[in-house]
């Protein structure tokens, strides 16, 4: 016996292009299915292109500021506490001094100053060999004047 898909007949003579017949594909259910997930990967991607965006505005700065950035970023996504992700971007934004370069310089310069070398200079030829110990130790005043 064979089924025929037979309309009630209290339904309307002319139905809408996405009713699908007993049996059938449900087209519009197919479609929307899809664009749903589409829109999902799709504002997952935007998400998290968005949540690195602190990290990748300190990149270009130094790595101190980068690994504060990239560690309140990575809080801000574990705890979903917005104000570490506003924190990263603020700090991604206000360039840190670099109090490293001159606190080196002013290291060195006083080693000189003492008489010390510094250790990545290698020894020249035509300089006597000083002991360790003798580096170590402050030159007389006779001989820094001189």
């Amino acid at each position: 016996m064979e089924h025929e898909a037979a309309i009630n007949p209290a339904a309307p003579h002319h139905l809408p292009f996405f009713i699908a017949a007993p049996g059938q594909t449900d087209v519009l259910f197919v479609a929307t299915g899809i664009v749903v997930l589409l829109a999902v990967v799709g504002i997952g991607i935007f998400y998290f292109k968005l949540h690195a965006l602190p990290e990748q505005m300190a990149h270009r700065g130094q790595k101190v500021q980068f690994e504060i950035v990239a560690v309140l970023a990575l809080i801000a996504l574990f705890t979903h506490n917005h104000a570490f992700w506003i924190a990263a971007l603020l700090l991604a934004l206000v360039p840190l001094p670099d109090f490293s370069t001159p606190l080196n310089s002013m290291a060195q310069s006083l080693g000189r100053m003492a008489g010390r070398r510094e250790p990545d200079v290698p020894a020249q030829a035509d300089e006597p060999a000083v002991p360790a110990a003798a580096a170590a130790e402050p030159l007389p005043l006779e001989q820094k004047r001189a």
